[in-house]
């Protein structure tokens, strides 16, 4: 009986834990967002924290988005070859990639750069006093540190993804046409002819929630960091996992959204 009664205390914390968690979170969101409508504008962090963002993660996005056309191109061309099917494998690669993968797998490689450096940049900025030093020089952290990199989160992953989705598109047409044989024209026609422009949406809206989910939670665990270099790390670590964990619950969110029948 004691056995049980302790599986459930620990249960009960755990739950509770998680509640006070969530909840420190909107807290920390709705601050950040509030922010964004309110003078004064630090512009000078909003296009360092774009760029940080944006042009810095361009190159593993683009890398990402390449290798990851490529690779469903031959998967599919092997799949549907048992179905006599070659012909889907256009329609199969573009769907996929704007819906799915191209907005997922650029926000899962830039929660594993940018937010990790945007936990132990300010986080280290908390454990050495600097977060307390701007509020002493009438300087509002949350407006200076968080609001600009919540905004830039969720301009610079949208036009990440559509980077990424012309490179992954790009990479199934490389593969197709010059190892699998497809004709390049009916390639591209068949490609235009079955994406719609609610596929590309979806997949941008997507990104944008996915942006502020990487922002947010980059500065939400820095911001509370505690305990010196040790703080700092752990900090780092539950910012990336976290993200990661979100990123991949809001997926299937949006999904739900936007094309359940």
């Amino acid at each position: 009986m004691s056995a049980l009664l302790d599986a459930l205390a620990a249960l009960g914390r755990g739950l509770l834990g998680m509640c006070r968690a969530t909840g420190a979170l909107a807290l920390f969101a709705a601050a950040g967002l509030s922010h964004l409508f309110r003078p004064p504008f630090y512009g000078r962090m909003l296009a360092r924290a774009f760029v940080e963002i944006g042009y810095f993660s361009l190159p593993v996005v683009a890398l990402t988005a390449v290798f990851t056309g490529m690779v469903l191109a031959l998967q599919s061309s092997t799949g549907l070859s048992r179905f006599s099917a070659e012909t889907a494998m256009p329609s199969l690669v573009v769907l996929s990639i704007t819906r799915e993968l191209g907005p997922v797998l650029a926000g899962l490689m830039v929660a594993g750069r940018v937010g990790a450096a945007m936990a132990a940049e300010i986080g280290t900025m908390r454990v050495t006093d600097q977060i307390d030093a701007l509020t002493t020089l009438s300087t509002e952290p949350m407006k200076y540190l968080v609001a600009p990199r919540l905004l830039a989160g969720i301009i610079a992953l949208p036009l990440l993804v559509l980077v990424g989705d012309i490179l992954g598109v790009a990479g199934g047409f490389l593969i197709a046409t010059v190892k699998l044989d497809f004709n390049a024209a009916t390639y591209l026609a068949n490609t235009v002819n079955y994406l719609q422009t609610m596929d590309v949406v979806s997949g941008l809206a997507k990104a944008s929630v996915f942006g502020f989910l990487i922002a947010l939670l980059g500065c939400f665990h820095g911001y509370n960091s505690r305990g010196g270099a040790q703080g700092v790390g752990a900090a780092t670590t539950a910012a990336v996992v976290s993200a990661s964990i979100l990123i991949l619950a809001f997926d299937y969110g949006l999904t739900e959204i936007f094309f359940a029948r």
